[in-house]
């Protein structure tokens, strides 16, 4: 059977020279684009491409067949009514960066970083309070794939880690896996929130006033899931009034984040403009190889979403 291709992504210039040497004679390049305009809406049997452009062709592309999406995330494609497809996310291939930029922070927030500086600028030689990773307790919401990349790090600091999922079920590594209905009472032994969580209609403001009250007061949320999770007023508030130490911002529920908006002002808050783990270019051209090839041999698909679950 001949299948038609088109890569839809605002990175289009960098797949130019990725894809076309990865394609079989019986799978034919349509296009390399940005613009969803230039997509053969009729023929294309497979997509690659970011969500949300993919949002725009998917419910107009009848012989669709599969859509290899460019994000982790999918909530783009997860809103829409269509789900007669395969839809595979990009995954397997951001562990080692989210891991890097975790603990930049929480070892930033241990040694206290910002006191220092502060102390080097006054010239003052009495050293502020600082603290050790070690014997403290981290929070991992998402206790999946990403989080396996933490947990030996996490062991060689001697620390402790308990995870938050939706079904709690034991996993080597966590000291204790909480459900979600138990968030409260994994909010309590945390020293350190870090969110992983995926974008679906049941996480949505999980990260609201009530559980940051159920924080430790030194505690320091760093939120790398999905923006949608956080109620940005709750947690401006919460910060305000001493109920957490601080929060670590990769992404939001409207990016990019708007000059006016409150969080890039805050004391407390750092922000990091969505560069937590991003999807390379070459990174995800590997891992549409090993699915085209999969595809085209009628072989289970790495990653394929669930559209019911949500992730």
């Amino acid at each position: 059977m001949q299948h038609y291709l088109a890569v839809l992504t605002k990175e289009a210039t960098q797949y130019q020279t990725l894809i076309p040497a990865l394609l079989p004679a019986n799978v034919r390049l349509q296009c390399i684009t940005s613009k969803v305009g230039d997509v053969d809406l009729e023929k294309i049997t497979i997509l690659l491409a970011d969500p949300d452009l993919a949002a725009c062709v998917v419910p107009v592309m009848p012989a669709l067949q599969w859509c290899q999406s460019i994000w982790a995330g999918n909530r783009p494609l997860l809103t829409l009514n269509r789900q007669d497809y395969i839809l595979t996310a990009a995954k397997g291939m951001f562990g080692a960066p989210m891991r890097e930029y975790l603990f930049t922070y929480l070892l930033h927030y241990s040694r206290n970083v910002d006191e220092f500086d502060t102390a080097q600028k006054a010239a003052k030689w009495a050293p502020p309070p600082y603290s050790r990773l070690q014997g403290k307790t981290l929070g991992i919401m998402g206790a999946g794939s990403i989080a396996q990349h933490i947990l030996p790090v996490a062991s060689a600091f001697d620390m402790r880690v308990i995870g938050l999922s939706r079904r709690g079920a034991p996993q080597t590594g966590y000291q204790h896996v909480f459900r979600t209905d138990q968030r409260l009472d994994f909010a309590q032994r945390c020293d350190f929130v870090f969110n992983l969580m995926p974008d679906t209609p049941s996480t949505t403001g999980l990260l609201n006033s009530t559980f940051f009250h159920a924080l430790p007061r030194h505690c320091v949320l760093i939120n790398a899931g999905r923006g949608t999770a956080i109620v940005e007023t709750d947690l401006i508030h919460a910060l305000n009034h001493n109920h957490i130490r601080a929060a670590v911002l990769d992404v939001f529920a409207e990016e990019p984040l708007p000059a006016s908006h409150p969080f890039w002002r805050h004391p407390n808050i750092r922000i990091t403009q969505h560069t937590a783990a991003e999807s390379r270019p070459e990174d995800v051209a590997e891992l549409f190889a090993e699915n085209l090839r999969r595809f085209l041999t009628k072989s289970p698909l790495l990653y394929q979403f669930n559209f019911r679950q949500g992730y």
